[in-house]
């Protein structure tokens, strides 16, 4: 699963609530400037509470600064 999650998330087989979590992700990093009320009443109606939310929203904003900051300063990773 993790490999067509990699590859295209909406063609893999996870559930509606992981579809969910993924379709949110990637709204805050694309286009976070979009999300509104509707966004989070979608996400309450799969089971998340606010703190569940607020982890997607910072492990996806994480990742992104992290990633683009490796990418400007050209940082390789470890041989091991």
């Amino acid at each position: 699963v993790a490999d067509q999650v990699a590859v295209n998330y909406r063609k893999a087989d996870i559930t509606p609530r992981q579809r969910a979590m993924l379709d949110f992700a990637m709204k805050v990093c694309d286009r976070s400037h979009e999300i509104e009320e509707a966004d989070f009443t979608a996400l309450h109606a799969h089971g998340f509470d606010d703190e569940d939310i607020w982890d997607i929203a910072a492990i996806t904003s994480f990742f992104g600064l992290s990633n683009r900051m490796a990418s400007f300063s050209g940082m390789q990773p470890n041989n091991e």
